[in-house]
């Protein structure tokens, strides 16, 4: 195997390298001088705008007027006409807007006296109504009530005759020849009073006195009617005073 002349020269790598470190160089100079030169072509460029804008200044010189009195004068009345002139517009402007504020100011109060008027005679209209309807309800409400107790009462006599009746028939008053279930037991004195009237007692306690329905239990009321009564949950005593009697409360 032959061994070449740069294997066998260490300088020659050295060398190769050093090519390559000034290729890489020269090719980054390359690019840092092509990017001067793009920003020195835009400042060119620039540079040209400007004096090509500067060229158009210089073409267009303004004419200036010397300011002597009557220039002045002249100036300040023109500026005195314009201002004028555009007071006058705002002014008719103005002007303009208020009278039509004041038109629409004399419709709103023209308006409002209408509706005015119309809630007043609405207002007299509803208590000339309400006073007849009220005194027309109270009248009829009272007839009605009237009419009603009327007929409660009817039925009211018409049942408690009908119950007296049947009472009296089934439940009679015992006579004189009742015997005495202790013979040393004297009689009472006072007259014995029918189941009916006692049932009439109790229930026009009930309903005149109904927060003290309790009636207070006399020699008049037989003690079978008073059994009777209890045994058949038709009245009921006092809790705590046995001699008290009161009718149930079968409408509640």
């Amino acid at each position: 195997m032959s061994v070449s002349q740069q294997d066998l020269d260490p300088d020659s790598t050295t060398d190769v390298e050093v090519v390559t470190d000034t290729e890489e160089e020269l090719i980054k100079e390359c690019e840092e001088i092509w990017k001067d030169m793009e920003e020195l072509s835009l400042l060119i460029m620039q540079v040209k705008c400007l004096t090509a804008e500067l060229s158009q200044w210089h073409k267009e010189t303004p004419e200036i007027t010397p300011l002597t009195e009557d220039v002045l004068i002249t100036l300040g009345t023109e500026e005195f006409q314009k201002l004028r002139h555009d007071l006058e517009m705002v002014l008719s402007t103005i002007q303009s807007k208020n009278e039509k504020l004041k038109e629409d100011l004399e419709r709103e109060q023209q308006w409002l006296d209408e509706q005015q008027q119309i809630m007043e005679s609405l207002n007299t209209l509803y208590s000339e109504l309400k006073n007849q309807f009220v005194t027309f309800s109270e009248t009829r409400i009272f007839s009605e009530l009237k009419t009603k107790m009327l007929n409660i009462k009817a039925f009211k006599e018409k049942l408690l005759s009908t119950l007296g009746e049947f009472l009296e028939d089934h439940f009679p008053l015992p006579d004189g020849n009742v015997k005495k279930k202790k013979k040393n037991v004297q009689e009472s004195t006072k007259q014995l009073i029918t189941l009916h009237e006692i049932l009439e007692i109790l229930i026009n306690r009930l309903f005149d006195v109904p927060h003290d329905p309790y009636v207070k239990i006399s020699d008049s009321f037989w003690p079978p009617y008073i059994e009777l009564l209890l045994r058949n949950g038709i009245a009921l005593r006092h809790p705590e005073d046995p001699t008290r009697l009161r009718l149930e409360a079968f409408h509640q």
